[in-house]
């Protein structure tokens, strides 16, 4: 019982507006990347969640994963089971890793539980737990509107490209990315732009949160620089941080980014 949650990069981010349930409306379009976590889950004689590699800050008890058993578990007969996640997608960077680990466990448990939930079952489920949680289900290209939890599909294949993501030695909070933040309604909609050629995306495809982070997070800014200066077609911060990736049309010579910072080629 053992599946591997992947990684999403942003492709655009707008905040819309200011919702009265305290979030925010926006758009962005999600892609999936070849960025992995290891996710196994046994039959056990008590509930226990541990974890390896990169280190998850908080209780076990808050794990989205524990979180997903019992939300599961209201509903189904489960069994108690052991949790074990290898942690290697990034935290703090944008990249939805925990977000994954959760529809994933939501897949796990209904493939191996047969619990016979439909795909629309397990992203209301998702939905429960965070609101980028859903789209890790189908887990394919989307645009993605309202809080980030509903989805159109779209057609986007970057396979043909090379994808590098940098994460800086730095830490963003949500608070901080969207207190910087100017909720505005936009006249493009990301929908219709992600359309354009690849090379027309840096003129009309932004994120939002870029303006103030850059501000306080120069390492950040100075990443984006260098993937242009190393020859990306497209490059832009992840989410709300602090992740930045590029596209390249050819094998980026990207050495000189490893001093400071994680860099993967996904």
């Amino acid at each position: 019982m053992i599946i591997f949650p992947n990684a999403k990069i942003n492709i655009g981010l707008n905040i819309t507006e200011r919702r009265t349930d305290g979030y925010h409306n926006l758009e962005t379009i999600f892609y999936p990347i070849n960025l992995k976590d290891a996710l196994e889950v046994v039959k056990s004689d008590a509930l226990s969640f541990t974890s390896s590699g990169i280190e998850i800050p908080g209780r076990a008890e808050d794990n989205l994963c524990v979180k997903g058993y019992h939300m599961l578990k209201k509903d189904f007969d489960l069994p108690p089971v052991k949790i074990h996640l290898h942690k290697n997608i990034p935290i703090g960077a944008g990249l939805g890793g925990g977000s994954a680990d959760a529809a994933f466990f939501i897949r796990l448990m209904n493939e191996e539980f047969k619990l016979g939930l439909s795909v629309e079952e397990m992203t209301d489920y998702a939905r429960r737990l965070g609101a980028d949680c859903a789209f890790f289900i189908e887990n394919k290209p989307v645009y993605a509107f309202e809080k980030g939890d509903e989805f159109e599909n779209i057609k986007l294949d970057l396979s043909a490209y090379k994808i590098v993501l940098v994460m800086p030695p730095v830490h963003v909070s949500t608070g901080e990315a969207y207190g910087g933040v100017k909720p505005t309604p936009v006249k493009d909609s990301l929908f219709d732009l992600i359309n354009e050629p690849i090379t027309e995306w840096r003129k009309h495809i932004k994120n939002d949160f870029e303006t103030s982070i850059f501000k306080n997070q120069v390492e950040i800014r100075g990443v984006k620089a260098a993937l242009y200066q190393a020859g990306a077609i497209y490059a832009s911060m992840s989410g709300s941080g602090a992740s930045v990736f590029g596209i390249f049309d050819h094998e980026p010579d990207v050495e000189f980014l490893k001093e400071e910072n994680e860099v993967y080629f996904v």
